[in-house]
């Protein structure tokens, strides 16, 4: 009578004998912190939920019941926490657990599949086969593959590159092609070293600037060198070229322009006309007197007539300023007689001695009041103070005889 137990992973199955039983499970042929089940007369031993060990000895409790029990560098297999990096990228690989997931990487100086094989990495490999496209050169620069085109070539060194012109049509407007290469038409040399350059149909057309003469190719010489060289007509030297200095309206409207030492334009009003003469000259009028003002500061300015009659502009200062109004006229002392002491009369804009401005009778006293001059005649005189005042005569003594008036003697 033999006995078979099978066991499958933590699965212990028990065959049991060649005899049946009513309960295969009783006793428990199984270790501890299991749990015997009864499948098809057999007893199957499995470890409690949460353990992990042999069934048909011992299971011992769990680390783990699921990944998220474990640290973020492991996994959770047969309640177990085990390195997530165990046995798990190629050969000279890096693993580097991110989140209980497993990243294999091929480390610095090396290259391949890192879940397979990693090897020593040759920078030219990187040019190997080339990533460039035609008529290019593949260099490798700081482990970074660098396409760039052939001497000769233009356009896009990761597609391809191409002559830059194989004629004249595919050069700008200003351009020829020459050796497949786009150049520009106007050139040093091309023209007379004065001469002016312009392209047409990628050929070159050279003009002598205007006022200079001869062949733009080889030289071009100047209509003048100096003022001497010009007619009486056109009498200045400018740029090579003889000009006019009074013409092209270098003055005003009606001015007159003559020109002086061949090279200086002087405007000026024809006579009985006034204004600029580099703007516009019109007939005079009498207000023209006063503009500009020829009057000094605070003065005012008003047409009129000197002795002979001859109109001149008339300078007086303004109300309440004193002064020369040619020169300068400042603010006066008063406006009235309330600016001034009581003994004082305001006159011409001046504070002046009210009793010297008086005209009193002969013998008269004169006494300031209220800036009004009080003409009186003094004590002994008698008189019309405005006019004259006379002494009052001494008293004489006299006696009456006889109806007639003697005087006495003192």
């Amino acid at each position: 009578m033999k006995k078979l137990f099978v066991v499958l992973s933590s699965l212990l199955v028990f065959l049991g004998t060649s005899y049946g039983l009513d309960d295969v499970c009783s006793p428990s042929p199984c270790g501890s912190n299991t749990q015997c089940l009864s499948r098809d007369g057999r007893p199957v031993c499995v470890c409690l939920p949460g353990h992990w060990g042999n069934p048909l000895t011992y299971c011992q409790m769990g680390e783990c019941a699921g990944t998220s029990d474990c640290p973020s560098n492991k996994v959770c297999r047969d309640y177990r926490c085990i390195d997530v990096c165990s046995s798990q990228c190629g050969q000279n690989a890096q693993c580097t657990p991110r989140n209980h997931v497993p990243v294999c990487t091929c480390p610095p100086g090396y290259t391949g599949d890192p879940l397979t094989a990693c090897r020593p990495f040759n920078p030219q490999e990187l040019c190997n086969p080339s990533p460039c496209g035609r008529n290019t050169r593949c260099e490798v620069v700081n482990e970074v593959p660098t396409c760039s085109c052939l001497p000769g070539y233009i356009g896009a060194p990761l597609t391809g590159c191409r002559h830059e012109c194989d004629s004249d049509y595919d050069c700008g407007p200003q351009s020829k092609c020459e050796n497949f290469k786009c150049a520009p038409v106007c050139t040093s040399g091309t023209c007379a070293p004065t001469a002016r350059c312009e392209v047409s149909g990628h050929r070159a057309v050279c003009t002598c600037p205007p006022g200079t003469f001869g062949d733009p190719y080889s030289s071009c010489h100047l209509e003048c060198e100096s003022h001497y060289d010009c007619p009486a007509g056109r009498p200045a030297c400018s740029a090579g070229k003889c000009i006019d200095p009074c013409a092209q309206g270098v003055c005003g409207i009606n001015a007159d322009c003559r020109v002086k030492e061949r090279t200086t334009p002087v405007c000026s009003c024809p006579r009985h006309m006034t204004g600029d003469p580099f703007v516009s000259c019109r007939p005079f009028e009498k207000a023209d007197l006063c503009i500009p003002n020829p009057c000094g500061e605070n003065a005012e300015c008003t047409p009129g007539h000197d002795r002979t009659g001859k109109e001149r502009p008339v300078c007086t200062c303004r109300p309440g300023f004193i002064g020369d109004a040619l020169v300068s006229c400042r603010r006066g002392e008063c406006t009235d007689d309330r600016d001034c002491s009581y003994d004082r009369t305001c006159v011409g804009y001046t504070c002046q001695s009210t009793c010297g401005l008086a005209t009193c009778g002969r013998g008269a006293t004169c006494n300031p009041r209220d800036h009004k001059a009080i003409c009186t005649c003094p004590p002994g005189t008698t008189g019309r103070p405005l006019v004259s005042c006379t002494d009052i005569p001494a008293p004489v003594a006299a006696a009456r005889r006889h109806g007639r008036l003697y005087y006495l003697k003192k």
